[in-house]
């Protein structure tokens, strides 16, 4: 076991030390001026990469003007930054040998004046999501960085608009009710500059209707806060019931409302409804009612919260246009369907800083109906789990338990928009003992137990200079006999073991962004955790908490 967790770290920091490919040399240059055309000296100057992070940073000198020498050449954004004024933002700049870029600093009375004050004439842009970039005049936007101040967005020449549609084929191998070939297809659309609409419809073609759905909305309120709502649907035909018939559907709508009270307060409440239905010959149905809220103070770097939850994060937690990020685990208890839920509460801390962040949380869980997955055959699951005949995966309720801990991270930029994330969770868990004699399913699950357990990750992604690659490696290790997460509350938390993702850009479209893209996607990679029994009927049950999947695919973007 040892081994295996020292090899694990060693492949995930043999991934840092990948040589970067060679590229000629490019340089940006510019000139910053105000509205009224004056050079600004002094202001400083930012080259950002596509998802904003921070390149290099100079200064204009006694004639305004700015360079960056000895680039990759690629796709980056440029931000300059004066006292008195607006951030102004130019993105998507192809950057090339003697690449120039000017910027105009504006105040924001200035940018006020700017903003359209009636509405579009007839020969204006009739698309409603590329009208919300241009504007009516295609003047400068004001928009919010994702972690930065209000900037001033220009739009260049020959910009157009961010993702509208993608389509995705992938084939998949290792992940409860999700075996074979997979389709999907996403849309995303901002009619306005303060609404946002996501679809999303994924589905299996050599199967008898599996498909997995959701419809995602947020109206921005502005500085009230927001409204959204996700409604997320799973059929999963070849999952079948304890009597080995049927299918399974599971639907659920999400509804919450984020508010600001002040500059200092956020809070936030909502509810996810929830419904499953296993279609057997005896059909077992559950509902629930899943509330959760939170309330955040913010300082000027820190920031306090409490959060109360009632749903189990989604076995996808890191994609959140899936339709299993937002429905609770279905399983089997005594012959039932149920789900897998609790009460959560924590108490938590975090800074940020320009290299970094940081958080302590300290947390209280009751867990009721936890999952417990194993691989096995379909007699073995007989009348106590629900089993997926495509991958002869299972899933059964584990006994209730309670646990309190704390979960404690770091996270810190490194050269070239690297980045690192290293976490420690202590709680309690659930443990498989090892039997000495063939069993029932029914005395495996039985003889699972709670114990106070910790748990180690660390976390590396970026982006590779001149080949575009892009990447993420983890690595999670608890004491390989539990069968559940240390802290199951975690929103951040990571798969379980070795883990690897790379998506490669193989066609460009014209704004820079990827056409076409290779996925690939590897968890548990080391075949870690793997807790086997014998079964009376001669068979063997191998219980997991991760099981060993690979996902590998094209994306279509259009």
């Amino acid at each position: 076991m040892r081994k295996a967790h020292f090899a694990g770290f060693a492949m995930l920091i043999a991934l840092v030390v990948v040589p970067m490919c060679g590229a000629t040399t490019a340089t940006v240059s510019g000139l910053v001026r105000n509205s009224a055309g004056t050079p600004q000296i002094g202001a400083e100057v930012q080259l950002l990469r596509p998802d904003l992070t921070v390149v290099a940073t100079v200064y204009t000198d006694a004639t305004g003007r700015f360079k960056f020498a000895s680039l990759f050449p690629g796709h980056y954004s440029v931000k300059a930054m004066g006292m008195s004024y607006l951030p102004a933002l130019r993105e998507n700049v192809r950057v090339r040998t003697g690449t120039i870029v000017d910027l105009t600093l504006n105040t924001l009375y200035e940018v006020m004046q700017w903003l359209p004050a009636q509405p579009r004439v007839g020969n204006s842009q009739q698309d409603d999501w590329e009208w919300t970039l241009r504007s009516a005049e295609n003047r400068p936007l004001l928009r919010w960085l994702e972690d930065g101040p209000l900037v001033v967005v220009s739009d260049g020449p020959g910009s157009t608009p961010k993702l509208k549609a993608r389509l995705m084929a992938t084939g998949q191998a290792g992940t409860f009710g999700e075996s074979g070939e997979r389709i999907s297809a996403t849309l995303e659309n901002t009619p306005s500059n303060s609404r946002e609409l996501l679809a999303r419809v994924d589905f299996a073609p050599n199967t008898d209707g599996a498909m997995e759905s959701m419809l995602g909305f947020r109206q921005d309120l502005g500085f009230a806060g927001s409204v959204q709502s996700v409604a997320a649907i799973s059929i999963s035909p070849d999952v079948n019931g304890p009597d080995g018939d049927g299918g399974t559907n599971e639907a659920a709508l999400s509804a919450w409302e984020s508010m600001h009270l002040g500059d200092e307060f956020d809070l936030e409440a909502g509810s996810t409804q929830v419904i499953g239905r296993m279609n057997a010959q005896a059909p077992s149905t559950v509902m629930a009612a899943l509330p959760n809220a939170a309330i955040t103070w913010h300082g000027s770097n820190s920031s306090v919260g409490y959060r109360m939850a009632t749903a189990v994060p989604g076995a996808v937690r890191d994609d959140n246009t899936r339709a299993q990020a937002w429905l609770p685990a279905m399983s089997v208890r005594d012959g039932n369907l149920v789900l897998e839920r609790g009460l959560h509460h924590e108490i938590g801390w975090s800074r940020t800083k320009d290299s970094g962040a940081m958080s302590v949380v300290f947390f209280s869980d009751t867990i009721k109906n936890p999952v417990l997955e194993a691989r096995g055959n379909a007699a073995a699951a007989y009348g106590e789990a629900l089993f997926d005949s495509t991958g002869n995966l299972m899933r059964a309720a584990g006994p209730n338990y309670s646990t309190q801990g704390v979960v404690a991270s770091v996270q810190h930029r490194l050269p070239r928009g690297n980045q690192v994330r290293v976490s420690y969770a202590n709680g309690s868990a659930l443990v498989m003992p090892a039997l000495p004699h063939p069993v029932a399913i029914s005395q495996a699950l039985a003889a699972a137990r709670q114990r106070r357990a910790e748990s180690y990750s660390i976390s590396l992604s970026g982006t590779l200079d001149g080949t575009g690659t892009r990447w993420r490696a983890s690595y999670r290790w608890q004491p390989e006999d539990t069968m559940t997460e240390v802290a199951p509350y975690t929103m951040e938390a990571i798969s379980p073991y070795l883990n690897v993702r790379i998506r490669q850009s193989l066609h460009s479209n014209r704004d820079g962004s990827s056409g076409i893209e290779a996925l690939l996607d590897v968890q548990n990679l080391l075949a870690q955790g793997y807790c086997p029994y014998l079964m009376k009927d001669g068979s063997m049950l191998v219980f997991a908490e991760q099981q060993r999947g690979i996902r590998g695919g094209l994306a279509f973007t259009f």
